[in-house]
């Protein structure tokens, strides 16, 4: 009986232990969002950004902007036809590239193709990708191509969040609040602040207003969102979004 007890103690234990490194690493501050960096200008990604199918990148508006010819300004092909973007990504999956599979995991699963989704996701995600966490998140939840699954959509959230993914995060928040963990809450809408989100200040604000959030926090989210808001400002990138504002105005005038 007392070695049933001593075993039963010992698992409980061994289980606090592991929730509590998780909980560690769950609620460290990501040095950058999943995002990462422009790889033209170095600055961090904002969140309107270009994509260049010839070599499958992300490139921030002010680079898309001032770089707006027949080359691509980070691998300098030429502007590559629908065609060639398919070949081009096809023979990357078939290489396992991560990105790749994510991108044609969001097609298959556009089309309704939720088995090959998955399937996709699942590889990208084991590379590291954290918007194919997010993916298969938002399929276990949805029950899109597999049985949903409450418990994985959340570790594949966690997952996402742990490698920077801001709407992961925010969205972990809004679980953890909905099941009154509030202080949980709060540690993950201030995380996703601190790089940048804007929806987790009214969230903050929120829990501020109710005691749940210190005045000390709420104010720390606040510099830590401008900061990180801030960073990724350049002349280049207001160049672009007043270009982009513009052609909405002339579009509304027609």
């Amino acid at each position: 009986m007392m070695t049933t007890c001593s075993t039963a103690a010992d698992e409980m234990l061994a289980a606090d232990k592991s929730a509590e490194l998780r909980d560690k690493i769950l609620f460290e501050q990501p040095k950058s969002t999943h995002l990462g960096d422009c790889p033209i200008c170095r600055l961090p990604m904002p969140a309107i950004a270009g994509f260049r199918k010839c070599c499958l990148k992300s490139i921030c508006n002010g680079c898309e902007y001032m770089t707006s010819g027949e080359q691509c300004p980070f691998c300098r092909a030429c502007q590559t036809s629908e065609e060639e973007y398919e070949k081009l990504l096809m023979k990357r999956v078939e290489r396992n590239d991560a990105d790749a599979m994510g991108f044609e995991g969001t097609k298959q699963r556009s089309l309704g193709n939720y088995s090959n989704a998955i399937t996709l996701y699942t590889k990208a995600a084991e590379q590291g990708n954290m918007a194919a966490h997010y993916n298969l998140s938002c399929m276990y939840n949805n029950g899109h191509g597999v049985e949903k699954d409450k418990g994985k959509a959340i570790h594949h959230l966690e997952e996402a969040a742990i490698g920077g993914h801001s709407l992961a995060r925010h969205i972990l928040g809004e679980f953890e609040f909905g099941n009154k963990k509030a202080d949980r809450a709060v540690k993950h809408w201030v995380i996703a602040a601190n790089h940048g989100f804007d929806a987790s200040l009214p969230a903050l604000k929120c829990c501020y207003g109710q005691g749940s959030a210190s005045k000390e926090d709420f104010a720390a989210a606040l510099r830590g969102h401008q900061a990180a808001v801030d960073a990724t400002k350049s002349p280049q990138r207001a160049a672009a979004e007043e270009y982009r504002l513009a052609a909405i105005r002339n579009r509304q005038r027609d």
